[in-house]
């Protein structure tokens, strides 16, 4: 397969959709899309450590003085969670879950999730990537209807209704928002072809989200030299 022009890879980010109904529940919901296309993919190596590392001493540091609900845009996204009916001491926003765990250690997955995490943790921001090889039709934020298939390691669920999702033509990949991943469109060691989602509220400002953004970009640039990135802002 041809890599991806910059124009396809923009093309592409145009098709991201957020509904009405999510921005009816958070008019303050912003998301930043990054492709990237022609990774290198692979275990976890001495660059996502380095990552992995500086995010867990940033984290601990402010973990010293405050609980991680009591950050601005962690408690804003708590307060999305319960909008919807999720109860974010049982199903936590990602970032807050990551930050949790910061402390004892953040998990060594692989080299591309890793620098996701690192990332997540570092500006307190959820952020998840799908392997787009395994994607099927345009990624787009609803609120579920209930019957749509979310696939996990034992099986396969549903959302609630009426919960914020991320989907597909082939089904939820990413219930409550940006709580938990499922397996299809999980990044592995053989992806070389990515989607990243960066969600901001409120707290978060563009300027903020973005910087995150460049970060991660940068990251997976430098541990990528010939892949190629673009990026979109979807807000209001």
């Amino acid at each position: 397969m041809s890599p991806a022009t910059a124009a396809e890879l923009a093309d592409w980010l145009d098709t991201v959709i957020v509904d009405p109904a999510v921005r009816a529940l958070r008019p303050d919901y912003r998301a930043l899309v990054i492709r990237v296309d022609g990774l290198v993919p692979g275990p976890s190596d001495e660059a996502s450590e380095k990552l992995l590392a500086a995010a867990e001493e940033r984290a601990g540091a402010w973990l010293a003085h405050a609980k991680p609900e009591e950050h601005p845009h962690l408690a804003a996204w708590r307060e999305a969670f319960k909008a919807f009916g999720a109860k974010p001491q049982k199903t936590r926003p990602s970032a807050e879950a990551l930050i949790r765990r910061a402390p004892d250690g953040l998990p060594r997955v692989d080299r591309l999730t890793d620098v996701y995490n690192a990332v997540s943790v570092a500006h307190a921001v959820p952020l998840g990537g799908e392997d787009l090889d395994h994607y099927s039709g345009p990624p787009r934020l609803v609120r579920a209807d209930g019957d749509e298939p979310f696939e996990t390691g034992g099986g396969v669920e549903h959302p609630v209704p009426g919960e914020v999702v991320w989907r597909d033509d082939a089904g939820v990949t990413c219930r409550r928002w940006n709580w938990r991943q499922c397996v299809r469109t999980r990044l592995t060691h053989e992806t070389t072809r990515a989607f990243f989602v960066l969600d901001a509220l409120g707290p978060m400002d563009d300027a903020a989200l973005r910087a995150a953004g460049d970060e991660l970009t940068e990251a997976l640039l430098a541990g990528s030299p010939a892949a190629a990135a673009a990026s979109r802002l979807i807000a209001g």
